[in-house]
């Protein structure tokens, strides 16, 4: 199975959901990295939701770690959320993902977010 990347829209324009379906290898692994490259520079954060991504290679982590500079540059981040255990695993193995960046649901994702936010009005 191919990757197959859903745009899931945000009431924020500085915000991205991304739902990846499929597999992140050296086929799907450009498709990710075209996406990541057209996006609209106004976003900061973006969100990877991994529920039905069942693989990554390492040419998915490349397009990860390439991701995460983008969204540095910009000043903003990429969060990963339900990330599947055998993925999970990937990361932890490689340390390609710090652990602050994975969360369980968006529930947790939220109000991860929501503190952050906090903490950059006081």
């Amino acid at each position: 199975m191919s990757l197959n990347i859903q745009f899931q829209p945000s009431d924020k324009l500085d915000k991205a959901y991304l739902i990846l379906e499929g597999q992140l290898d050296a086929i799907g692994a450009p498709i990710l990295e075209q996406w990541m490259n057209k996006s609209n520079v106004n976003i900061k954060t973006l969100v990877l939701n991994m529920r039905d991504l069942d693989f990554v290679s390492s040419a998915g982590l490349r397009v990860f770690a390439k991701g995460q500079k983008l969204m540095k540059q910009r000043n903003g981040q990429m969060l990963f959320v339900n990330v599947q255990p055998q993925v999970k695993k990937v990361f932890d193995i490689v340390k390609a993902v710090r652990i602050s960046e994975i969360f369980t649901s968006y529930e947790e994702l939220d109000a991860y977010l929501e503190s952050m936010q906090r903490e950059s009005d006081d």
